[in-house]
């Protein structure tokens, strides 16, 4: 018998100061059985520090021609492909293809050497931007993950504060490429 996703609900208050986008989001998420908290909240993190009206959550680990998060425009064309994780290069390209822009948030104490093997390999692609969640930031969000979670996330100067709770968990991502002509 096949193992079914679990499912989060999530009310995430969004305060970001830098882009000036303050909203509220009522979201569904389903964590894949092979999926970890520490993972799943990863994509919710990413989900605010992307937030938009048009943003959606893909099949992720269920399918290879989605992506964890992705944002299209009124024809249908991706303006852009969120990874989360370790990526292979091919994977990256391909997204880098077929959008506007992709970002990738690789997390975890392995994610320097992940980015080592392929940072030549992908460098060409000039609409990629790749962010890097420190581990320790990484475990403690996931500490934050319940099935019914109210959650708000300060951003602000690309300090970036998510409280659950009575919990906050301080974070700053570290930045592995950039998109060409962005600061």
């Amino acid at each position: 018998m096949a193992l079914k996703a679990t499912i989060f609900k999530v009310d995430l208050q969004i305060s970001d100061m830098d882009r000036q986008y303050y909203a509220a989001h009522a979201l569904t998420i389903a964590r894949h059985p092979s999926e970890t908290d520490e993972r799943m909240m990863i994509r919710l993190l990413a989900f605010a520090l992307n937030a938009h009206d048009a943003l959606i959550f893909g099949k992720g680990l269920s399918t290879d021609d989605e992506p964890d998060l992705w944002q299209k425009d009124l024809t249908g064309a991706i303006d852009l492909w969120i990874e989360v994780g370790q990526p292979d290069e091919k994977r990256i390209l391909k997204a880098c293809g077929r959008s506007s822009r992709v970002l990738v948030y690789s997390y975890s104490s392995t994610s320097n050497i992940w980015w080592n093997q392929i940072a030549n390999k992908v460098d060409r692609a000039k609409n990629l931007s790749v962010l890097n969640v420190p581990a320790e930031s990484s475990l403690a969000l996931a500490k934050l993950a319940q099935r019914t979670m109210q959650l708000q996330c300060t951003i602000q100067e690309g300090q970036i504060w998510m409280s659950g709770g009575e919990d906050t968990v301080q974070l700053e991502l570290n930045t592995l490429k950039l998109l060409a002509g962005a600061s």
